[in-house]
């Protein structure tokens, strides 16, 4: 067998397996990724600035590294050593630009070397070191230490942002101290320093390594004060120290309560804004507020606090403390506190008809022993309703603003007519000053129709209550006035009606007469009517005098459409009277001595 056949039945089934394991979705079938990943990164790389082989290097440079070739450059880490053994990491860089600061003075003079390395995603193995060969550092500038100051102050005074700050007075003494790394150092020199002049340089004979400074006059204001210090070399180096004198105390204005409002619905009250209540010009600045709780002065050191007070107004001493502990003078701020909700005491409703034309004026009395109520958030709702009961309008489907903000409004429809014996709801939406609010139980005021037609009772009379049967002597003159509360222009059906008194439940009215008033009969609301009735037999009989009795005039009230009156028919012996509704006499005789036997009766004991 040649071996090029051998090679292919060995690699076949291998080249298939991973053909295979790559269209896998579990990466657990995967051969391991240092397997595929095993060639050299194709990058490389260079200082594309920076110093180079046997050059002399002074001072700080800019190390720019350039790459070439393909490859996913993910990171680089920059190292310096002088015998190519002991390596010092410069910089660790994980992002373009690829470039960092070398600055010569953080080493010692003598012959340096830097490598780079970078790491490429794309394969296992990192780039190849590179060298930019050894180069020789001439110069090592002066370091300072440190610059401090031993008086008490606050803040770091790293940057003007982060003063320094002292409330020392005006004829005090700062103390400057400083530390100096170099092996030719010479002296230095305090320039910015408070006050009118500047001191005295320290050095290069009897070095202090500081000043006791005493100007006599410390200015408050702010200062950059600079320190520099010289070697014999001619090299320098320079610190500022960025310090201020405040002995100006901060002044304070009310700081927010609540919401902002002049009330708050709660007795736990948020008290913000406090930083922003400071006011300390160009001093060093608000530092906490201190608040007078039962008599002590208690700090608070954020911007917003909790203060637990009763339902009531109340009167809160602040003052503000800036950085370097100057107290301000104290401010009264005012809290009030309602915690409980407005009062709704009942409504006034102008009188709801069918003929009313124009709005319906609505108004809610409500009250607030606290804050008082607040109009502009308080408002009425209302809506229609068939039945007058329910949380919610079921005409309207929903409760509509009536339109304005507070307790006092009006309702205009185009027509009130088309209203009849429907509710008119009312709500209220009570809220007080300090935001407690309360929703009224719904109320019901139902539209009436406007107009109402009754027999005028003084006026409505028979001529006589007795009479003989018959054409001849049984005529009754009865004499009726209907009258109505408004105008009415319709025409108005009337009856007089008659049944006998003694009848049963199926014996009906019998209508006697009806008369058509024509339109405009009521111009003046009232009309007079005269009937005739005829007394038929003897014995008792009901009049009725009856209005719109097929109700084709919706009337406010149906109920006062009727008006009754009796007669009776009298026999030629004397006035008969119904038995029905008048007991005989014998029936009265034997009642009487019935009661008279039982109260008479002797009521025998128990026995024993």
């Amino acid at each position: 067998m040649s071996s090029s056949s051998l090679m292919r039945r060995v690699l076949g089934p291998i080249l298939l397996v991973v053909i295979m394991t790559i269209g896998q979705t579990n990466p657990s079938f995967l051969v391991e990724p240092s397997l595929v990943k095993s060639a050299p990164s194709a990058l490389s790389l260079d200082f594309s600035n920076g110093p180079q082989a046997n050059d002399t290097v002074k001072g700080l440079y800019t190390l720019s590294i350039g790459s070439s070739g393909t490859g996913n450059l993910s990171s680089m880490v920059i190292e310096i050593s002088n015998d190519d053994s002991n390596w010092t990491q410069i910089a660790n860089l994980s992002s373009t630009p690829w470039i960092t600061y070398f600055d010569s003075t953080s080493f010692e003079n003598g012959s340096w070397n830097l490598r780079v390395n970078a790491y490429d995603d794309d394969v296992s193995n990192n780039t190849a070191w590179f060298s930019s060969g050894f180069f020789d550092i001439a110069n090592h500038n002066p370091i300072i230490s440190t610059f401090t100051l031993e008086n008490s102050g606050a803040g770091s005074g790293e940057n003007a942002i982060d003063r320094k700050w002292f409330s020392i007075e005006a004829n005090g003494t700062l103390e400057f101290d400083y530390t100096v790394d170099d092996d030719d150092f010479s002296y230095a020199t305090l320039t910015n320093a408070p006050g009118p002049s500047s001191p005295i340089n320290d050095g290069p004979s009897n070095l202090a390594y500081g000043w006791d400074w005493a100007s006599g006059n410390l200015a408050e204001g702010t200062y950059n004060t600079r320190l520099t210090v010289y070697d014999n070399s001619g090299l320098s180096a320079i610190d500022t120290m960025f310090i201020g004198i405040d002995r100006t105390a901060p002044t304070m204005t009310a700081p927010t309560i609540g919401d902002g409002s002049s009330w708050t619905d709660s007795t736990a009250v948020v008290i913000s804004n406090l930083d922003n209540s400071i006011d300390d010009s160009t001093g060093s600045g608000g530092s906490h507020v201190e608040i007078k709780i039962d008599g002590v002065w208690a700090s608070f050191n954020s911007d917003s606090t909790t203060l637990n007070l009763t339902e009531g107004e109340h009167s809160i001493l602040m003052r503000p403390v800036d950085i370097v502990g100057n107290i301000g003078d104290s401010i009264s701020v005012d809290i009030k506190v309602d915690t409980t909700d407005p009062e709704g005491l009942g409504w006034t409703v102008d009188e709801l008809t069918t003929s009313r034309v124009g709005s319906a004026n609505v108004i809610f009395a409500a009250g607030d022993d606290g804050s008082g109520i607040d109009n502009l958030e308080s408002k009425i709702q209302y809506g229609f309703d068939l039945n007058g009961v329910g949380n919610t309008p079921d005409q309207s489907g929903r409760w509509i603003d009536i339109g304005t903000s507070g307790l006092n409004g009006s309702i205009g429809l185009s027509s009130w007519a088309t209203k009849s014996r429907q509710f008119l709801m009312l709500r209220a939406v009570i809220t007080d000053v300090a935001g407690n609010s309360v929703t009224t139980i719904p109320s019901a005021f139902q539209i009436l129709p406007g107009i109402d037609m009754s027999w005028n009772a003084s006026q409505t009379n028979l001529d006589r209550l007795v009479a003989r049967p018959g054409d001849t002597n049984g005529k009754i003159v009865i004499t009726s006035v209907l009258e109505s509360n408004q105008v009415w222009g319709g025409t108005v059906s009337v009856s007089l009606e008659a049944a006998p008194a003694d009848r049963t439940a199926d014996v009906s009215w019998t209508v006697m007469e009806t008369i058509l008033l024509p339109s405009g009969s009521m111009s003046d609301m009232s009309e007079e009517i005269i009937w005739n009735y005829t007394i038929p037999n003897t014995g008792q009989f009901d009049l009725r005098l009856t209005i719109d009795s097929d109700e084709t005039i919706d009337e406010r009230d149906e109920g006062n459409n009727e008006y009754y009156l009796v007669v009776t028919g009298a026999s030629v012996t004397g006035v008969g009277v119904v038995p029905s509704f008048a007991p005989s006499i014998g029936a009265l005789m034997v009642a009487g001595f019935a009661i008279a036997w039982m109260q008479k009766r002797k009521v025998t004991p128990p026995p024993k």
